[in-house]
């Protein structure tokens, strides 16, 4: 088995050989993107819908991947899913989020019909075919397993695979703790960006570009965080703020990710913040950002409830559970917690160098709430003015960063191979794929599928293949 596996990654093309170094020609060539259809997609829990999308019995949406689809439709005995093709010529049979009629799904083509159950119904003209090609189990649509979690209908299309919730790893319980469950859309827009897939991944993976990207942000953080590191003289950045200074810096901060994201800090949320600018603080600066910020969540969390919202114990998850502002689910798909509520991200390739971004805000309503849920996101241009700011940020890197990359295959070598420097998490979930692309057997990723998904700006680590010690 070792050698097996070792020679099945040595087979991958533009394999990761140095883990700080990643090959440039992943991020366009045909043939790399190619095998990832083939090796990777056919292999991974993927989020194929908010169940919010299907509240009703019989509510449908189609979920696209490259060259495949599937229907995720809430039936009478749960959500299923079930490969988006007619068995008779293989039409598709959904196209968008839909209500199932009362006859179910019919194909356009020839009329053959299935139920909310995957089962066929009707077939015009049975006496035109073979007996044995009309076995129930020759006619119905073909399952997909499906499996839900944070709200959400994840979808895998290897019946071999490892369950969802044994390849997330303690990230899960992370998540749950925060009713994750319970979250609800604001918003849903989406746009077609003009880069690389695991390009549009890996901008959220780390937060070495804020200094330059998000400016905004990062004069913020630099100005109220002591640990964030001393100035060109030795000083500490805060050593001459007050108290106040600091906790009111850290409100700032807040304030321009709320605006930014457009609801990674909930506007309700904001509105509980923005009466602390004027608590009684400690003289220290550093136990004065502390009680801030302890202060925020126990008042969000108390507001909340008051209005009907069910919501956890911020400030006990936060204190119980390891915290970051970016949680990451290999191989695609991101939930950004900061205070109660969240932003999503969800990444597909479509081409080797274009890829569909969604992006969600999501927040715990109050019980009761009736609100209608899109349907649909909104997609805009990937350089409209209507995106928040944060994302126009980001948006306006990606493009151009794919343009360049067409130059950089040749132009770094070093020892273990060639290519870009890959910070932690961005160099962890490459070698992941280079172990899909390899066609390793899942139960032999699913050690390196936890290490992968997790919180940002985690460090290169071992990426743990059974079989390849």
């Amino acid at each position: 088995m070792a050698n097996d596996n070792k020679t099945k990654l040595e087979s991958v093309p533009f394999r990761i050989e140095n883990p700080e170094l990643i090959p440039a020609r992943r991020y366009y060539d045909e043939a790399f993107f190619k095998l990832e259809q083939e090796q990777l997609w056919p292999r991974v829990w993927q989020m194929a819908c908010r169940l919010e999308e299907i509240p009703e019995v019989g509510d449908y949406v189609a979920y696209d991947i490259l060259d495949r689809s599937v229907i995720v439709i809430n039936s009478s005995q749960g959500v299923k899913a079930f490969l988006n093709a007619c068995r008779h010529r293989g039409v598709k049979l959904a196209n968008g989020p839909g209500q199932l009629s009362e006859s179910g799904f019919t194909c356009p083509f020839h009329g053959w019909q299935f139920n909310e159950q995957g089962r066929c119904t009707f077939v015009y003209g049975r006496n035109i075919f073979s007996e044995s090609l009309l076995e129930q189990s020759e006619i119905d649509l073909v399952p997909v397993r499906l499996e839900t979690w944070a709200g959400c209908a994840f979808i895998n299309f290897d019946n071999d695979a490892v369950p969802l919730r044994d390849c997330l790893g303690p990230l899960a319980d992370r998540i749950d703790a925060r009713h994750a469950e319970k979250l609800r859309m604001d918003w849903w827009c989406g746009t077609v960006l003009p880069t690389n897939w695991k390009l549009a991944i890996e901008a959220f993976q780390e937060g070495y570009h804020v200094m330059q990207t998000h400016p905004q942000l990062h004069e913020l953080t630099y100005k109220a965080n002591r640990n964030y590191g001393p100035d060109a003289d030795g000083k500490a950045v805060n050593e001459n703020l007050s108290a106040r200074e600091v906790a009111n810096l850290n409100a700032d901060f807040l304030a321009r990710l709320s605006a930014g994201m457009d609801g990674m800090v909930h506007k309700t949320e904001m509105e509980v913040i923005e009466k602390l600018r004027h608590m009684e603080l400690p003289d220290d600066p550093d136990l004065a950002a502390q009680m801030f910020y302890g202060t925020t969540y126990a008042e969000v969390a108390k507001d909340a409830l008051a209005r009907g919202v069910p919501m956890f114990d911020i400030l006990q998850v936060v204190q119980d559970h390891q915290f970051s502002p970016v949680e990451f689910t290999f191989p695609n798909f991101f939930l950004l917690p900061m205070v109660g509520a969240m932003s999503s991200y969800r990444i597909r390739p479509l081409t080797p160098e274009t890829c569909l971004f969604e992006i969600w805000s999501l927040v715990i309503p109050p019980e009761g709430d009736d609100r209608e849920p899109p349907a649909e996101p909104t997609m805009l241009p990937y350089n409209s003015s209507q995106f928040p700011e944060i994302p126009r940020q980001d948006y306006s890197n990606l493009p151009i960063q794919q343009l360049g990359l067409h130059n950089m295959e040749f132009l770094r070598i070093a020892k273990g191979g060639e290519g870009l420097p890959g910070e932690g998490m961005i160099s962890n979930y490459q070698r992941l794929i280079d172990g899909y692309l390899a066609g390793l057997a899942a139960s032999d990723l699913v050690d390196a599928y936890q290490t992968a998904s997790g919180a940002f700006d985690a460090p290169i680590k071992d990426i743990h293949f059974k079989g390849c010690d």
